[in-house]
């Protein structure tokens, strides 16, 4: 059972994740305002941070695989490949994500 102090500190982590959360989504329309350009470092920022994201994310969730043992990366292989193709035959981001997540968890749980 919780304490009224434990409880209190609780909330209060809530509600400072909460305000910094907001302050990071609404900052950057109070700093840069419509009616003039943004800099150039931050539309620079803005094409090139998609990517490097992307790029972080595919070494993250594939830093793990061993290719020495156990499926081989097999099932990790296949779900990127099928990420690649309907990426490039559709060019629908939540279709790709979605079907190859969706294949690995497949592969995973019946056949590897």
């Amino acid at each position: 059972m919780l304490d009224k102090t434990e409880g209190m500190r609780g909330i209060c982590l809530i509600l400072a994740m909460a305000a910094a959360t907001l302050l990071t989504r609404f900052l950057p329309f109070l700093l840069f305002s419509p009616d003039r350009e943004a800099p150039k470092y931050v539309e620079y920022l803005g094409k090139t941070l998609p990517f490097a994201t992307i790029g972080l994310l595919v070494v993250y969730c594939l830093k793990d695989v061993s290719l020495a043992g156990g499926t081989h990366g097999l099932p990790e292989a296949a779900a990127v490949a099928a990420i690649v193709v309907l990426h490039w035959w559709r060019g629908n981001t939540l279709l790709s994500i979605g079907a190859g997540t969706l294949l690995y968890m497949v592969l995973v749980q019946t056949v590897f």
